[in-house]
């Protein structure tokens, strides 16, 4: 079936086709798990598409992965039905001359390929995959009315039949069908596809790895000479030791200790046979002044490591499921379940650093280092002084009413090494607020009462724009800022990119120069001047048969409730997006971070390098150069957990003046429709902003857009977080 086939029900006119045309290796797997460092395929089916469309080439096989299979429930696939199936290396060659100089398309491609990368490596064969694209990621940009994004929901749509779920090779047929139509669509819209290069993957980072366990003590300080270990002391080790390193970290970890990978000023001690080695760990002890000691000391300590203070725990304890995620519904309703998330590749500990996070230097920065926690008997960690270097992390004011209007941002103090106030142009856009709980405190219950379940976000303000997405074209930052403020007073969603679901554009200055103009006129939109916004008089637009509820619009400091953020199982992904532009980079970060504001170890700031945190709890996805994830199983964050922060940061000289504005949508899985959206503008000088907060209140987990921009860089954010980012 060709891109020009009238089976899939659409316009025989190919206008556009030309730039969306390549060869294809559309894969599918089905695999033991979710973590590829750590799980196993199971099957696998690769189809190959010529430019036109059409099938060139088809293969499928089980595979043996010697190992448990896993969830036999979701995917049928039992060991016996295993035994006797080829291993990955019998049939890697032939995947990758099928691979060989083709896109590799799947849906949540991240996920397909990061196993294939792992099994590849496992053994010792290059990936020859240089781009892929993600299905799921491309209809996020088009932007079809289906309840939600799965293959099975944008089969429907598209009129592509479907045989047998979970079944890799009828996944890959239907995913022919599901691209040909998704192909179609962004020609007629003229959108870019959403492409994302492929590094090589042989290296070592990609072998199998076990998690790192969070630590369940708050870090006590140094060690003192001559004294005990106290559970929480961060201990990094360097060199040849007589103990295996596994055997050492694994007593460690036993006795309550936290191993970093990196060494900094709130490392407790450092274990090293040689001190005068010069290992990287080595210099940066001597330059810090952290304690030293030998193999011998560290295990004649190990044996009586003194009790530590563990960090609070205010809600209830919650067991990751070991099933693929479920999408939570949108609505009290069951939804199916989506695909399975992507993991990313890389081990935390042996990540790269970060090589666009230095925003204050070109050169690649080394693995992050945390700011100490507070010191029991010491009382709560100090504010670090002017002298310090650090930026002071911002901290909420009182906690907003659920649902709210907009309420002041988090601020920080300035930072020391360059201004860090946010720009007058960043301030919050007014509206009112509906009657709630004082900020900052629980309503107040009968005695015995039960608590109540965490309130799903609102149905879409009433307004004349009430269902209507307005795109704004043209203007300078603070007039689109503006005028995209008004949108959502009237109660529409101010849209950033032209997609199927686009009602009407607003035309500022200047947006007769906007490339997607003469889309937008051969699509015949309505458009309208900016006086329109003063008083719209236009029926709100309504809801298409089968399609999804409207995402609840949030403004600048809207709060909502996660309905099932405590159920385990459910991984909640907030998707942060901006319109197609060459000027700059953007990099999406997270950090993961305690009572203090803190972070607890390095590998909780999840970064471009580093793309997921001890256990996957939070992972970063990369869906294409305009988009990027992160993905958060609330449920299995450790105690120690208190927020997870969302930022943005631009890498280079250019600001978010330049960018414009970032949208951000959450929702339960990567597939699922997303409940919330907020279109958040930084002012003209912004380098970084915080997007969202998800931070636990008593029992609950909320979602704050938070909106607030800084001049200063990545790694002034990150010191106000505990990160150190070292040029």
């Amino acid at each position: 079936m060709s891109l020009t086939s009238p089976a899939l029900g659409l316009s025989d006119d190919a206008s556009g086709l030309r730039d969306h045309a390549y060869d294809w290796a559309l894969v599918d797997v089905e695999t033991s798990g979710l973590i590829a460092r750590r799980d196993r395929v199971l099957s696998v089916a690769v189809v190959t598409l010529g430019p036109d469309g059409e099938p060139t080439g088809e293969f499928s096989t089980l595979l043996n992965p010697g190992c448990d299979p896993g969830p036999v429930e979701v995917h049928g696939l039992t060991a016996e039905r295993l035994r006797g199936a080829p291993g990955f290396d019998q049939v890697a060659g032939r995947i990758g001359a099928m691979l060989q100089g083709r896109v590799l398309v799947a849906h949540n491609a991240q996920f397909d390929y990061d196993f294939l990368a792992h099994e590849f490596a496992r053994v010792r064969m290059w990936l020859p995959v240089t781009q892929r694209l993600c299905t799921l990621a491309l209809n996020r940009r088009v932007d079809p009315p289906t309840e939600d994004l799965t293959l099975d929901s944008l089969a429907a749509h598209y009129g592509v039949p479907r045989r047998q779920a979970h079944d890799a090779l009828d996944d890959t047929r239907v995913l022919a069908g599901v691209l040909r139509a998704s192909l179609r669509e962004a020609a007629r819209l003229d959108l870019p596809l959403p492409l994302v290069a492929c590094p090589p993957r042989q290296d070592p980072r990609f072998t199998p790895q076990p998690p790192k366990t969070a630590c369940a003590y708050r870090n006590p300080g140094r060690l003192v000479p001559g004294g005990p270990l106290r559970q929480g002391m961060k201990i990094a080790v360097t060199g040849q030791t007589t103990t295996s390193r596994a055997e050492l970290v694994g007593r460690s970890v036993a006795a309550g200790l936290n191993i970093m990978s990196s060494v900094s000023r709130h490392t407790s001690a450092l274990v090293t046979n040689d001190a005068a080695s010069g290992s990287a760990k080595a210099r940066r002890a001597l330059a810090e002044n952290v304690p030293v000691i030998d193999e011998r000391t560290f295990l004649r300590l190990l044996d009586d490591v003194r009790p530590g203070t563990p960090h609070e725990r205010t809600a209830p304890a919650a067991v990751p499921s070991p099933r693929p995620e479920a999408a939570a519904s949108p609505s009290p309703a069951a939804a199916p379940s989506p695909r399975p998330e992507a993991a990313p590749s890389p081990s935390p500990a042996t990540a790269p650093s970060p090589s666009r996070a230095a925003a204050s230097s070109p050169s690649r920065a080394t693995a992050p280092s945390p700011r100490p926690e507070a010191d029991s008997s010491a009382g709560p960690a100090a504010t670090p002084s002017a002298h310090s270097g650090m930026v002071p992390s911002p901290r909420p004011e009182a906690d907003p009413p659920v649902h709210s209007g907009v309420v002041p941002s988090p601020r920080p103090e300035a930072d020391p090494a360059g201004p860090a106030a946010p720009s007058a142009h960043s301030a919050a856009v007014p509206s009112s607020r509906p009657e709630a709980a004082p900020p900052g405190r629980e309503p107040q219950r009968p005695a015995g009462e039960a608590r109540k379940q965490p309130r799903r976000p609102r149905p879409a303000p009433d307004g004349p724009l009430a269902g209507r997405r307005v795109l704004v074209l043209g203007g300078t930052h603070p007039a689109a800022a503006a005028a995209r403020s008004r949108i959502v007073e009237l109660g529409g969603a101010a849209a950033i990119n032209l997609s199927a679901s686009v009602t009407d554009v607003v035309l500022l200055d200047g947006s007769d120069a906007d490339r997607r103009m003469r889309r937008i006129v051969s699509l015949a939109l309505p458009t309208h001047d900016a006086p329109w916004l003063a008083a719209p008089d236009i029926a709100p637009v309504p809801r298409p048969a089968g399609g999804r509820e409207a995402a609840h619009v949030l403004p600048r400091g809207g709060v909502v409730d996660i309905p099932d953020g405590s159920a385990p199982g459910t991984r909640w992904t907030v998707t942060a997006a901006w319109a197609q532009q060459t000027a700059c980079e953007i990099d999406v970060v997270a950090f993961v971070v305690d009572e203090d504001e803190q972070v607890s170890f390095d590998e909780d700031f999840v970064f471009y390098g580093a793309p997921e945190n001890p256990g996957g709890t939070v992972r970063l996805l990369g869906d294409g150069p305009t988009e990027q994830t992160v993905s958060i199983d609330l449920a299995a964050l450790p105690p120690s957990s208190r927020k997870v922060v969302v930022a943005a940061a631009i890498d280079g000289a250019p600001t978010f003046g330049d960018v414009g504005a970032i949208h951000v949508t959450a929702g339960p899985g990567t597939s699922a429709a997303p409940l919330v959206q907020a279109t958040l503008d930084a002012a003209t000088t912004e380098r970084t902003m915080l997007l969202t907060e998800l931070y636990r209140r008593g029992p609950l987990w909320r979602l704050r857009a938070v909106g607030q921009g800084y001049d200063h860089g990545l790694a002034a954010l990150a010191r106000g977080y505990g990160v150190d980012i070292a040029d």
